[in-house]
Order: C-alpha cells, then structure tokens, then sequence
C-alpha cells in the first residue's frame, strides 16, 4: 500500500505542462485535405495502358494516418504484360507529432515503396522516394485543378537525371 501512496504521490507532483495555441502541434492533414474523397481516375500509362477506375483518400485509425485505396477494374484495357487487375494501397503518417509525413505504398505485384512526402500549397503533394535505395527512384505527384485531381507516377532509373512517366490519370471527386 505505501509503494502504490509514493506512485501516486509521485505522479501527483510531477510537473504538467499545458499545452498553448502556440505550443500545439499543427494538424498534419490540413494541406492534404485537398485529397480526401473517392476520385474517378481516367489513367494512361506506358505502352498504350488505358486504365478506369476509382480510389479514396480517408482518414483512418482516428486521424492518424491518410489511407489511399484503389481499383481500376471499372475497363481496362493495354498490352498483354500490363496488369488490368491492379490494386494498390498507400498509407501516409507521421512517426510522431512534428515530424514530416511518410508513406508507404503496398501493391498486388508485391511492390512495396517508402516515401517523404511534402505539399508546397493546399492543392498539391509530392511523395519522393529515398534516391540512396537500390533501383529506381520513384516520384508520385497530386495536383488539384479546377476540381479535378491530376496523378503522376514517375520512375528514375539509378544513375538518371531525367523521370520517364509510367502512369498519369486524372478525374473529378465522385463523392
């Protein structure tokens, strides 16, 4: 009973820090928020790939992390190696309050692909791979203009200046 007294004391005297306006930690979401919905994504891609779908942007896990799932079985329609049967999941967040956002991009090939992820305005997103990984670099790129949402995926090969598009889409917010 007295080591459960000293706790409680303990704690009881420890020092609590309020938080102010200033002090709180910005919400990480708000220039992000441009993303949120379920969008239509009309996509090309290389080698004539022609792609209908759609994907959702949503907070999840009590606004923790930004979730991106998204299917393209709506028509389809490319070469005989190009996967019409194609999903894929991203999930941005933060490692703790105050740090930049991360993300991390799962798909049914099994590609699995770590960004930083940055938006220089309300209407935009960058998501950068690491360029010191082994392969390719990756660029993934959001832009919202006159109420449709632009998408670019990018690759660049080791050693490369240039970033050849493999997949561009855009579309209106369904919902």
């Amino acid at each position: 009973m007295k080591i459960l007294a000293c706790i409680l004391s303990s704690l009881l005297a420890a020092p609590v820090f309020a938080q102010t306006a200033a002090s709180a930690p910005t919400d990480p979401w708000k220039r992000l928020a441009f993303l949120e919905g379920t969008w239509d994504a009309n996509a090309t891609g290389s080698g004539g790939a022609a792609v209908m779908g759609t994907y959702t942007f949503s907070l999840e896990l009590r606004n923790h992390v930004l979730a991106r799932h998204a299917t393209s079985k709506t028509e389809c329609k490319g070469p005989t190696d190009f996967d019409c049967e194609h999903a894929d999941l991203l999930y941005i967040y933060q490692d703790s309050p105050g740090q930049t956002l991360k993300a991390i991009y799962f798909d049914n090939e099994g590609h699995v692909i770590h960004y930083e992820v940055s938006s220089p305005n309300a209407r935009s997103a960058l998501f950068l791979s690491d360029a010191s990984e082994p392969g390719p670099q990756f660029r993934l790129t959001y832009e919202l203009k006159d109420a449709i949402l632009w998408g670019r995926f990018q690759m660049r090969p080791p050693g490369q200046t240039d970033w050849k598009t493999y997949l561009e889409w855009s579309g209106a917010k369904v919902k």
